[in-house]
């Protein structure tokens, strides 16, 4: 989190670049999208020679490669090739910047570059899950996730395919400004500021197809309207009619993530938005949020943004106010 300097984000465009990859942090970075300048954007010229994408559309305006030595955000939108060894000018630039604490963030097949650059090894990351086989061929020492929509792990960001890569911009919005200006951006672009569940949902069949998945789904936005409830499994699962096991089943299939671990996940989104845009005290925040103590919600609130409520509080509610 950044207070003071406006972050610049760099973003790095090579040729037979994909627009809609591009496009997606340009719109959510850019200071036209809310009227405010909360990031100082900047196109950089990956490599040498024109930009030109892969249905004609040419970049003529972008800043020089060197702007690298100096942005906070970098972001590689995509990558043309998997079996394409980036230049290695940019690789240097990119470990360099991660050594100086930049945030090195790549979209779908940018996680490509990466780990051509040495930066994903060790870590976790995602990538688009048709090429999940080829990466791990190839980069056998990161740690793919399969299901996530995108990963973070010590100050590199990587996503899934296409749409992922919104999610993954929204995420570090929120990462620099909070929730509730998150939630205006998302709003702004007609987006969800947060979806629920990785891409393992996409790859079978996208959407619902019987009546009892769409009571299921539904479900999820039941839960999220009164999670201060203390839900049982045996409760949810008779609620769209189906046995415990089943249900546990088509929960982490919808979702990825246990039901424990979901609710969890949407206690701690709630406890943001009233830290934020609330004078409530904290004590009423964990009640209303749903944890079962004030403990209980210090401890997982600070496992997961690695700072307290209070600090949370002091950093976002002060600069909505």
């Amino acid at each position: 989190m950044t207070m003071g300097k406006i972050p610049t984000v760099a973003i790095v465009a090579f040729d037979q670049f994909s627009p809609f990859h591009l496009s997606v942090p340009s719109i959510v970075f850019n200071p036209s999208t809310l009227h405010e300048t909360l990031f100082e954007l900047k196109v950089v010229a990956g490599e040498l020679g024109p930009l030109r994408s892969d249905i004609g559309m040419e970049i003529t305006t972008v800043e020089p490669i060197d702007i690298l030595a100096s942005a906070e955000i970098i972001i590689i939108p995509h990558w043309r090739s998997p079996e394409e060894l980036p230049n290695a000018a940019l690789l240097k630039y990119l470990n360099t910047a991660y050594q100086r604490g930049a945030l090195i963030i790549g979209l779908c097949l940018g996680a490509y570059v990466l780990a051509y650059a040495g930066l994903l090894n060790g870590r976790k990351a995602a990538t688009h899950w048709e090429v999940e086989p080829d990466f791990k061929q190839r980069f056998p020492y990161v740690h793919l996730d399969s299901n996530a929509l995108y990963v973070e792990d010590d100050g590199i960001i990587t996503s899934a395919g296409t749409s992922a890569g919104m999610d993954c911009c929204l995420h570090v919005v929120r990462k620099y400004y909070g929730t509730v200006v998150t939630n205006r951006l998302a709003r702004r672009l007609v987006v969800a500021p947060h979806r629920d569940g990785g891409q393992a949902q996409f790859v079978e069949r996208p959407l619902p197809e019987t009546v009892a998945d769409t009571k299921f789904y539904a479900l999820l936005n039941q839960m999220r309207e009164k999670l201060n409830h203390p839900f049982t499994l045996d409760e949810l699962a008779a609620s769209v009619a189906l046995t415990r096991r089943t249900f546990t089943r088509k929960f982490h299939k919808a979702t990825g993530m246990a039901v424990g671990e979901w609710l969890t996940l949407e206690r701690l989104y709630l406890a943001q938005s009233m830290l934020e845009s609330t004078e409530l005290p904290i004590e009423t925040i964990s009640d209303q949020a749903g944890f079962s103590s004030v403990g209980s919600f210090r401890a997982k609130f600070k496992a997961k943004y690695q700072v307290t409520p209070t600090q949370w509080r002091r950093t976002f509610h002060d600069r909505e106010n």
